[in-house]
């Protein structure tokens, strides 16, 4: 178990793509999977690995978000010593870069025990296993490790992703970006070619050079973020990459939100991501279980509780207290909490954010690659 290590979660994250589901809220509390949001991957990867302290490091937005993860009670972090530290949610400026978050509390970084850090973002959406990492980076004696993946070339759920170009040893000799092009083949068909070595954004290194590091990008004014600090560092810091093997979703636009519901439809990648390195941990809600009616029909659907179904659901994925009236017929789309599909609707590849009706005889249709959103709706 890793009990020198702590981890520092950085929630300063592009939403350029994905604005039609962070109106109101930040990308780590976006639900996802029906009862989990996209924060909780990643905290619970942390906790599996025996890490207890932990720094989310947010600003606007994030009401939902400490709602959710309210003292870590889920995670085993609601600790005396140690446990779960939210910094800067009431903040006003929402233009702050994580080197700033973090320079205005420093003191969290100075008054901690331990002598280890694992930075990460929330938008990689895996299972890990943290102490493999670590103890790949501690027997490397390297400055810093990055965790990576291999993946297809030009695959557009991870455009503008960071990626690394590694010798032999996979010492990480320098940083770009995965450019998403499309190249026609003699059948004029579109094809990808080749792979990548994609960053996940997730380092781990010493809390001393950490420190080093916030001061020096405090001091020059040279960096506004600590992952470009890193990477623009290559050449002065001795940095190797670990390989991550399992599955990887990065949430950072509509289309890859969608696709990644839609890939945890499927038996595989939904026991490789719940499962493969501990389970995945969430806020606990105590709902009853959902009622199938006589005239309700399900297939290959993640159904969560409290729900009322009566009409078709195929291929898709309900959060809590959705209800599906009789003749209504809902296929290839995320239904978020508190939702009501009235008699004879019509949906396929939609996203409807939480709180909304769907009016009777409504017909609604996106594309695999563009799904369709309905915003949320607020309460009142």
């Amino acid at each position: 178990m890793l009990s020198e290590y702590m981890g520092i979660l950085s929630l300063n994250e592009n939403t350029d793509n994905i604005k039609s589901l962070t109106k109101n809220r930040l990308i780590a509390s976006i639900p996802i999977a029906g009862r989990y949001r996209i924060i909780d991957f990643t905290l619970s990867n942390l906790a599996n690995s025996g890490i207890k302290n932990v720094g989310i490091f947010t600003q606007s937005k994030a009401r939902s978000l400490i709602d959710h993860v309210s003292s870590g009670k889920p995670w085993d972090l609601n600790r005396k010593i140690d446990g779960l530290f939210v910094f800067n949610f009431g903040e006003s400026n929402t233009n702050l870069k994580d080197i700033e978050m973090i320079r205005n509390n420093m003191e969290y970084l100075y008054r901690s025990k331990k002598k280890m850090v694992i930075i990460s973002t929330s938008s990689m959406v895996c299972n890990i296993d943290y102490e493999a990492a670590a103890k790949f980076h501690e027997q490397s004696g390297k400055d810093v490790t990055i965790i990576y993946k291999k993946i297809v070339a030009n695959n557009p759920c991870f455009k503008d992703c960071n990626v690394l170009n590694l010798s032999k040893d996979n010492t990480v000799i320098g940083v770009g970006k995965n450019i998403t092009f499309s190249k026609q083949n003699a059948n004029n068909d579109l094809t990808c070619e080749g792979s990548v070595n994609l960053s996940m954004d997730m380092f781990m290194l010493s809390k001393e050079l950490l420190i080093n590091l916030l001061n020096n990008c405090i001091k020059t004014g040279c960096w506004i973020d600590i992952k470009n600090c890193i990477y623009d560092n290559i050449m002065n810091l001795s940095t190797n990459a670990y390989e991550f093997k399992g599955y990887l979703a990065y949430i950072n636009s509509v289309q890859s939100y969608y696709k990644a519901n839609m890939d945890m439809l499927n038996l595989d990648i939904n026991k490789d991501l719940f499962f493969s390195s501990g389970l995945i941990y969430t806020k606990v809600m105590d709902e009853p279980p959902t009622k199938h009616f006589s005239s309700s029909n399900v297939c290959n659907s993640l159904i969560s509780n409290g729900c009322l179904i009566k009409g078709t659901v195929n291929n898709s994925v309900l959060s809590r207290r959705v209800s599906i009236e009789e003749g209504a017929e809902v296929s290839n789309c995320v239904i978020m909490q508190g939702c009501t599909i009235k008699s004879n609707a019509k949906l396929n590849n939609v996203i409807v954010d939480k709180n909304n009706v769907i009016e009777e005889n409504t017909d609604l249709k996106g594309d695999t690659d563009f799904p369709l959103v309905i915003e949320k709706r607020s309460l009142y």
